[in-house]
C-alpha cells in the first residue's frame, strides 16, 4: 500500500491578524508533491491557522486516496501534534471544534503525529506566505507545482472519483474554493429567529467561486458554511493540482447502496418565536402550541411509509420536547447530540435585531460582513460550521443505511439542505423553514446527497 506524507502549516501575521495556511501531500516514497493546497482565512490566530492547515491537508489526501491509507503527519506546531496525538490537553474552548474535525478526519486514516523544526517545514510555509501575500494584494492564490506523474497514487481513483457527485458540499481544502464564494455565504436572516422569513435581504446576492484542478478547468466553487455566515471582503483563493482528477457527476444515475435517510424535523413553537427574538442557547420551553405542532409531526412519523429507526435531538429544551413526543409515538429513546444545537447568539440573545442594530451597531455590522466574527460573548457562524459539519458525518457514518429523524434548528438545517443541494451559502436567502417542518435528506455511500423534501408542514393542517 502506497504511504503517503502531509506537511502543513499555518500563520497569522499579528496573531490574530491576518492569517493564511498551506499544506501539501507528497508520496512518502519518493517525496514527489501529489497535492498543494493553500488559503488566506481572514483575521485569525496562528493556532487556529494551523489546525486549518492540518484539516486541509488530511482533507486533500482523503480525496486523493480515499480512507484507511498511511499517512505521516509533520508540523512544526507542537502545540497541533501534541493535542492531536493525545498527550496534550485542549484548553483553549476556540479550538475545540477545530480539533475534533481534524481527529474525526484522522480516524478515517492510519496516521502517525510527527513534530518537526521549521526549517523542515518549507514547503507548506511557503504555500501559507503566498496565500496571505495573495490576499493583501487582492488576488487570488494559484499553485505553481506541474501537475504529478508517474507516482502511484495517480493510477489510483480516489474516493471522488468513484462517486457521481460529493456527498456535500462542505468546506474541504482539497476541494478549493474562493474567499470570493464565501462573500454568497450571508445570513438568511429567518435563521436568527424561531420563526420568521426575511428572504428579501438585500445581502442575499449570489456570488461565485471557481476551483483549479491538475487538468486545470474551472469548476464551481461548492461552499460549505452555516447559513448563519456573512459576506466576507475579498481574500485569498484556495488552489491544487492533483495527481489524479476528481469528478462530480450531477447524481443522476441509479444508487447502487442503501441510502441513509436524515428526516430533519425542526422544533415546534416557543416564546422567542412568537415576538421573533434571537434565540440561539437560551432554552425557552414549547409553548401550548408547540407542543401541539411536535404531536402533529410525531403522529405523522409513527405512520407509514416513515420507518424512523433511530431520533437523535439537540439538547436545548424546545427540540427536545419536540423529540420526545414522537419518541413517546415510536417507542424510541432520544439520543442527544450537542452538534446539533443552534448557533450562540452571547449577549445577543432574546433580543430583536432592531434592538440589537440600535445597541451594538459596530458590531452586528462585523457580524454580518464575516463569518469568523461573533457577537459579544457568543460564537462566530465559522465555528458552528464546522460542529454542524462534524456532526453530519458521524451521523451519516454512525446510522448507515438506516432512516434517522434529526429534531434540530433552522440554522442547522438549512446548512444541511444547502450542502446536499450543493449549492452556494445565498441560496439560503431564497430559503424558508417554519416551525415544526419535515425536510428529507437521502445519502449515499457511492455518492450523491439527495433532497427528497423540504419544508413540508402538512401534517399541521
Amino acid at each position: 500500500m502506497t504511504s503517503f506524507v502531509i506537511e502543513a502549516d499555518g500563520g497569522s501575521r499579528g496573531n490574530p491578524g491576518p492569517a493564511g495556511y498551506g499544506a501539501v501531500v507528497k508520496d512518502a516514497a519518493d517525496g514527489q508533491v501529489l497535492v498543494e493546497v493553500a488559503e488566506a482565512i481572514g483575521t485569525q490566530t496562528n493556532n487556529v491557522a494551523e489546525y486549518r492547515g492540518l484539516i486541509a491537508g488530511l482533507r486533500s489526501l482523503l480525496d486523493l486516496a480515499g480512507g484507511g491509507v498511511p499517512v505521516e503527519v509533520r508540523m512544526d506546531s507542537k502545540l497541533v501534534i501534541e493535542q492531536m496525538a493525545g498527550r496534550w490537553k485542549i484548553k483553549n474552548e476556540g479550538l475545540r471544534p477545530l480539533a475534533t474535525e481534524a481527529a474525526s478526519l484522522a480516524r478515517r486514516l492510519r496516521v502517525t503525529w510527527r513534530w518537526i523544526p521549521r526549517e523542515q517545514n518549507k514547503d507548506a510555509d511557503r504555500l501559507a506566505n503566498e496565500a496571505m501575500d495573495a490576499a493583501a494584494k487582492g488576488r487570488p492564490w494559484r499553485s505553481t507545482a506541474s501537475p504529478p506523474t508517474g507516482s502511484p497514487a495517480a493510477s489510483r481513483p480516489s474516493a471522488l472519483d468513484a462517486a457521481s457527485t460529493p456527498r456535500s458540499s462542505a468546506p474541504q481544502a482539497s476541494t478549493p474554493r474562493s474567499s470570493a464564494s464565501r462573500a454568497s455565504e450571508a445570513p438568511a436572516q429567518d435563521s436568527l429567529f424561531d420563526t420568521g422569513d426575511l428572504s428579501s435581504s438585500p445581502l442575499g446576492a449570489a456570488e461565485t467561486g471557481a476551483r483549479a484542478t491538475s487538468g486545470g478547468a474551472p469548476e464551481a466553487a461548492q461552499a460549505w458554511k452555516t447559513p448563519d455566515g456573512a459576506p466576507e471582503a475579498t481574500a485569498g483563493e484556495t488552489a491544487r493540482r492533483t495527481a489524479a482528477p476528481t469528478t462530480g457527476g450531477t447524481g443522476w444515475r441509479g444508487p447502487t447502496t442503501t441510502a441513509t435517510s436524515l428526516l430533519l424535523l425542526r422544533h415546534g413553537e416557543t416564546p422567542l418565536s412568537i415576538e421573533r427574538r434571537f434565540s440561539g442557547l437560551g432554552d425557552p420551553e414549547l409553548t401550548p402550541n408547540g407542543l401541539a405542532q411536535a404531536e402533529a409531526a410525531a403522529a405523522r412519523l409513527s405512520s407509514e411509509p416513515y420507518g424512523v429507526q433511530v431520533i437523535v435531538s439537540s439538547p436545548l429544551k424546545r427540540a427536545r420536547a419536540t423529540a420526545e413526543t414522537a419518541a413517546a409515538r415510536l417507542g424510541l429513546e432520544v439520543i442527544v447530540e450537542d452538534g446539533l444545537r443552534e448557533t450562540d447568539f452571547g449577549d445577543w440573545e432574546g433580543h430583536t435585531f432592531t434592538e440589537i442594530q440600535r445597541r451594538w451597531p459596530d458590531e452586528l455590522a462585523a457580524w454580518l460582513a464575516d463569518p469568523s466574527a461573533a457577537p459579544p460573548g457568543g460564537e462566530s457562524f465559522e465555528v458552528a460550521a464546522r460542529r454542524v459539519q462534524v456532526i453530519r458525518d458521524q451521523l451519516v457514518e454512525r446510522y448507515e443505511g438506516r432512516t434517522v429523524l434529526v429534531v434540530s434548528h433552522v440554522t442547522p438545517i438549512k446548512m444541511l439542505l444547502q450542502s446536499a443541494l450543493l449549492a452556494p451559502l445565498a441560496a439560503l436567502y431564497r430559503m424558508h423553514l417554519d416551525l415544526a417542518a419535515l425536510s428529507l435528506i437521502e445519502y449515499y455511500a457511492d455518492g450523491p446527497a439527495v433532497v427528497k423534501a423540504f419544508n413540508d408542514t402538512s401534517h399541521l393542517r
